[in-house]
């Protein structure tokens, strides 16, 4: 992809059908932000892991949607032409349709951010569908889910057995069938 021309969704969807690599890390501000778009950066993900990196804390789960806001808001002045996508954090998008929405939107209109991308699996193929027919683009995260530490019982390897893998590779489908852009495949 030119390192002039902005980079959409469907930029990437045109770079995959043509085998071209796409190239996506974390920003938390905009001195950073700055530079990964400087370098061609295809896609900026603000990250909830900024709850441990900025914020000191052991999981992603404290971080508010105001404080990703601040971050998505910082990395947006500092890029001009990477695909921003916006971090969900924990229970702004699985309490009500209505929060995810709203939440969504936030990170979209006043963060300046292009997509927002969910952690979870074919529970969340429903969301996945309202929000994309809203026109808020969305990239999905499974396998090891930050958000689901404490259920995993830490930071956990995922899809060991068969059994597992077979199920992530079913939730990749399904997200991928109800809108997904992308999927974030962690730790698998």
């Amino acid at each position: 992809m030119s390192t002039t021309e902005n980079i959409t969704t469907r930029s990437l969807s045109s770079m995959k059908r043509k085998a071209e690599k796409i190239c996506m890390l974390t920003a938390y501000d905009f001195q950073t932000a700055r530079i990964l778009d400087a370098s061609g950066i295809d896609c900026i993900l603000v990250g909830d892991s900024a709850a441990m990196v900025f914020g000191g804390h052991e999981t992603t789960l404290p971080i508010t949607v105001d404080e990703m806001l601040y971050h998505v808001k910082a990395v947006n002045r500092g890029r001009k032409r990477a695909l921003l996508i916006a971090d969900l954090p924990f229970l702004s998008y699985r309490v009500s349709e209505e929060d995810a929405i709203r939440n969504a939107g936030r990170m979209l209109k006043e963060g300046g951010a292009n997509a927002v991308k969910l952690e979870g699996g074919k529970e969340l193929v429903p969301l996945v569908k309202k929000l994309t027919g809203m026109g808020i683009p969305v990239m999905g995260h499974i396998g090891m889910t930050p958000q689901s530490v404490n259920q995993f019982g830490g930071f956990k390897l995922q899809g060991k057995g068969v059994p597992s893998a077979a199920r992530i590779a079913e939730e990749a489908i399904s997200l991928e069938e109800a809108g997904c852009f992308a999927l974030v495949l962690e730790k698998i």
